[in-house]
């Protein structure tokens, strides 16, 4: 059995050397206490992180770094840790990336004793800190981390920083088409464009994709539309008009469950619609309910 508290949620502090380094004065550097395990590594001993969540490399961006490198060397240690294939990057990718670039054979480095959760749970992080990550390599990085370490949606909300509803979100668009995510990982359409379009079938995605892009839809219009199609559709426009009271109460029971809320009000029944996904957040949903 796992351990439940193997210390997820460790932050990136005993990885991340906050400190402006020239390659230049390496040599002062290496024994400042401050600086402990710093070493000069070659390029070519290291290896890619194969938990590294991000699957793209802007080019340009790559570039612009490598020049300033040339520039000022690098301005933090690449962190380090060893394994059977070589020295596997922790984080720094970029870096090691631009330096390569940039014509360098040797990079400062830090090694760290960590395993393979760890690892990815610290890729995972440092990109999401830095925001280097598209909704999509996110999404991927956090079904894996669940995948591979049988980690609860709750563990892996502690581990990364994040609310539980945000990883369930997150992980809500994995769910979509191929070319939904496609247009999400290019920046075509929103994470929240997705969501709205997260339970539609591939023709439909497909439609809305089109409609977002020719009409240059805002989340909020997406969504005003997509409810009166439906509403058409079912032949109910009755459904659309909500006073203010049925709307106060929707969204009460949304900030009360953590997921959407639908009051649907008819002339001989009432339908309380509430959106859940996965049999995780059925029974976590059921639990709040009956503790009510």
């Amino acid at each position: 059995m796992r351990d439940k508290n193997r210390g997820l949620g460790r932050g990136l502090d005993s990885l991340i050397i906050n400190t402006d380094i020239d390659l230049n004065d390496f040599d002062n550097l290496k024994n400042k206490e401050n600086l402990p395990g710093l070493q000069m590594v070659e390029i070519g001993e290291i290896i890619p992180n194969k938990n590294q969540p991000r699957k793209t490399f802007d080019k340009d961006k790559i570039a612009e770094l490598a020049d300033s490198i040339k520039m000022n060397g690098i301005i933090q240690p690449i962190v380090l840790r060893k394994t059977d294939k070589g020295s596997e990057i922790v984080a720094g990718e970029r870096r090691w990336r631009a330096a390569k670039i940039a014509g360098l054979k040797e990079v400062p480095c830090i090694y760290k004793e960590i395993d393979d959760e760890q690892n990815m749970i610290f890729a995972i992080i440092e990109n999401m800190q830095r925001e280097d990550l598209n909704p999509i390599e996110e999404a991927e990085g956090v079904q894996k981390l669940i995948d591979k370490f049988s980690l609860t949606q709750e563990e892996v909300a502690k581990s990364i920083g994040k609310s539980r509803p945000y990883v369930s979100n997150l992980l809500r668009i994995l769910t979509l088409d191929d070319k939904t995510k496609e247009y999400v990982t290019n920046g075509k359409i929103t994470v929240g464009h997705a969501r709205v379009l997260v339970g539609m079938n591939e023709q439909k995605q497909k439609d809305y994709l089109t409609l977002i892009c020719e009409k240059d839809l805002s989340v909020r219009e997406l969504e005003k539309y997509v409810r009166e199609k439906r509403a058409v559709n079912s032949g109910n426009k009755k459904k659309l008009k909500k006073n203010s009271q049925v709307l106060a109460i929707e969204a009460e029971l949304k900030k009360t469950l953590g997921t959407k809320v639908s009051i649907d009000m008819g002339a001989k029944k009432n339908i309380v619609a509430i959106e859940c996904y996965g049999r995780e957040e059925l029974e976590r949903i059921i639990e709040i309910l009956q503790n009510l």
